[in-house]
C-alpha cells in the first residue's frame, strides 16, 4: 500500500516484515506509513530481550525452537509476562499459561465465543515481498473460485494474505475495509469501487456478511458530490469515510472542515438522505514535525467535530484514531503531560465533545492509537482508554487495529482483553475499570457497539463464524497445522 513518508524519511525506516522481531506482539513502534516511527526505545528492547528467554526457556521444555514456540498461544501468553515485568503489571496473564499449552488453550477456548468486529482493516502496501504468499495463493484457489477462474495475481495474492492474516488467523469476525482520497485519481491507494469489489468477493465465497467497506468522501474535489451519488447507485457502501488533510499522500489542494457549512454541508446532505449515513473521519497521526512539515495539519485536529455532530444529529461520526497525535519521542514524556495536567493532546479534547456539545453521534476509534500506544507503553494505552470512555462513554468507542499493518490483528485482541487501568489512575482521574476479558466494557468495544451502528446481529455473527464457508476453510487451515506468522507489514525504525 502507499505511505507518505518522504524518500529522506524512508532512508530512516526498514520493512517490519524483514527488520522486526517475529514476536507475537510488536516490540517496537510498527508505522503504517502515515508516519515515521520512534527508534526502539531501552524498555521496549528490554521486553524483546525478556520474550527471547522465556521463549527459550519454555520453548526448550515442549522441544519447540524460539520461532516455532512464539507462534503458540503460549508464546503470546508469555510476550504478556515480559510486558508486565517491564511496564508493571497492566495485562492480565498467568505465568502458567507461557509454559503449559494446556492452560493457553483452555483461556483461549473460554474466549472463542466472544464476537470481535473491526472497523478499520486495509490490504497490504505495494512493496510487500514476502514469498510465502505464492502458496497461499495456490492453497486459496481451492475455496475461491474467482481465484481458480482468473488466476492468481499479484493484488489477489495481497488480499488472500489480508484475508488469512484478519479471518484465520485471528478470532476478528466481521471487518470493514478503508481507503483513502487522492488529489489525483491514477495515484489512489484504493478506491471506492475496489472496496466493494473486495466486500462482494469475500462476503461471497464466505456465505455471509464478513467485510463491510467504505466509500471515500473527498469535500471539494471536482465532481465529489456526483461521486457521492454513484457511490449510493453502484457501490452501496457500508459507511464513508474522509480525511480532513485531503490527500493524506502529498501536499494537498482540498484540505476540508467538518463543519465547513459551503464546501462540506452538501455532501452532508446527500448522505443524509441516503440509508449509509455514517461519516468515518481520520484524525491525528501526524509526522513528528508536523508544524512545519504538513501544511495542512490543523485540518488534522478535532476541533471541527462538536459544530458538524449538532448540526447533523441525523448522521454518524466516527472519528478514526480517536484523533491521538503519533508518539515520535519517548512516551514517557506525553504520559508525564498526561499525569500532570489529565489531559492528552486531542484525545481528550474529542472525549469532551458529548458533554460540550450535547450530542450522542460522537464516535471514537482505535486503529493505530491502540496499537501504538499498546506497545510504546502500557500505562499510556490506559490513560489512552480511561479518557475515552469517561467522556465518550463506554457505548461510543469502537474497535479498529488499522490490521495489517501490524500483522494479524489477534496479538491487538489479546492486549485489550487482558489490559486493565491501574488502581492509582484510576483514582486519580475518576476512570472505571475496563474489567474482565469478556466483561460488557470489552465486549461493547470489541463487537456491541460496531454491531448496533451497523445493523448487525451478533448471534447471527457468532454463528456465521461457526458454519459459513469461511469458518470451515478456518477449521481446515488450523487442522492442517497453520500458524501465525507473526509479521507486521508497515515500516519500524531502522538500526542504523
Amino acid at each position: 500500500m502507499s505511505h507518505w513518508l518522504s524518500d529522506e524519511q524512508l532512508r530512516l525506516t526498514a520493512p517490519a516484515e524483514r527488520a522486526a522481531l517475529r514476536s507475537p506482539i510488536p516490540t517496537q513502534v510498527v508505522s503504517n506509513g502515515e508516519y515515521v516511527p520512534s527508534p526502539q526505545s531501552a524498555q521496549q528492547k528490554q521486553v524483546e530481550q525478556l520474550i527471547g528467554e522465556l521463549a527459550d526457556r519454555h520453548g526448550r521444555k515442549l522441544g519447540l525452537d524460539r520461532r516455532q514456540f512464539l507462534k503458540t498461544t503460549c508464546g503470546m501468553a508469555a510476550a504478556f509476562v515480559a510486558m508486565n515485568r517491564v511496564y508493571g503489571n497492566l495485562f492480565s496473564v498467568g505465568v502458567a499459561e507461557a509454559a503449559e499449552p494446556a492452560a493457553a488453550a483452555e483461556r483461549l477456548t473460554a474466549l472463542r465465543k466472544q464476537p470481535v468486529i473491526d472497523v478499520q482493516l486495509h490490504f497490504l502496501r505495494d512493496d510487500f515481498d514476502w514469498d510465502g504468499i505464492l502458496m497461499l495463493g495456490e492453497w486459496a484457489k481451492k475455496w475461491n473460485p474467482v481465484l481458480a477462474k482468473e488466476g492468481v495475481t499479484l493484488r489477489r495474492y495481497k488480499f488472500e494474505n489480508f484475508v488469512k492474516e484478519v479471518f484465520l488467523d485471528s478470532e476478528t469476525r466481521v471487518g470493514l475495509i478503508s481507503g483513502a482520497p487522492s488529489d489525483d485519481p491514477s495515484h489512489g491507494v484504493i478506491g471506492s469501487a475496489a472496496l466493494a469489489s473486495a466486500r462482494d468477493t469475500l462476503n461471497a465465497v464466505a456465505g455471509s456478511r464478513r467485510m463491510m467497506s467504505h466509500a471515500i468522501l473527498a469535500p471539494g474535489q471536482p465532481g465529489w458530490l456526483d461521486e457521492i451519488d454513484r457511490a449510493l447507485a453502484e457501490w452501496k457502501p457500508d459507511s464513508w469515510k474522509g480525511y480532513t488533510v485531503g490527500d493524506p499522500l502529498a501536499p494537498s489542494k482540498w484540505p476540508w472542515r467538518m463543519d465547513d457549512e459551503k464546501v462540506t454541508y452538501p455532501g452532508y446532505a446527500k448522505v443524509a438522505k441516503s440509508d449509509r449515513r455514517i461519516v468515518c473521519v481520520h484524525k491525528g497521526l501526524l509526522p513528528a514535525d508536523y508544524e512545519t512539515s504538513t501544511q495542512h495539519w490543523r485540518y488534522a485536529m478535532v476541533d471541527d467535530v462538536g459544530k458538524a455532530a449538532k448540526d447533523w444529529p441525523q448522521l454518524t461520526f466516527v472519528i478514526y484514531h480517536s484523533g491521538l497525535k503519533p508518539f515520535l519521542t519517548e512516551p514517557d514524556e506525553s504520559l508525564a503531560q498526561f499525569e500532570k495536567t489529565g489531559r492528552m493532546d486531542w484525545v481528550t479534547d474529542l472525549a469532551e465533545v458529548p458533554a460540550k456539545y450535547g450530542v450522542t453521534n460522537v464516535y471514537a476509534e482505535l486503529g493505530t492509537s491502540f496499537a501504538t500506544s499498546a506497545v510504546t507503553h502500557p500505562r499510556h494505552c490506559a490513560a489512552l482508554l480511561g479518557t475515552l470512555v469517561r467522556g465518550m462513554g463506554v457505548d461510543r468507542v469502537l474497535w479498529g487495529t488499522d490490521s495489517v499493518w501490524y500483522g494479524s490483528p489477534q496479538w491487538q485482541i489479546e492486549a485489550f482483553r487482558r489490559i486493565e487501568i491501574p488502581e492509582d489512575m484510576q483514582k486519580k482521574n475518576g476512570f472505571a475499570p475496563l474489567g474482565a476479558a469478556d466483561g460488557a466494557t470489552k465486549n461493547a468495544i470489541l463487537a456491541g457497539n460496531a454491531a448496533r451502528l451497523y445493523g448487525l446481529d451478533l448471534k447471527v455473527v457468532s454463528q456465521n463464524a461457526k458454519i459459513d464457508r469461511l469458518a470451515a476453510h478456518k477449521r481446515e487451515y488450523e487442522a492442517g497445522g497453520a500458524e501465525r506468522s507473526n509479521l507486521a507489514y508497515g515500516f519500524v525504525r531502522s538500526a542504523t
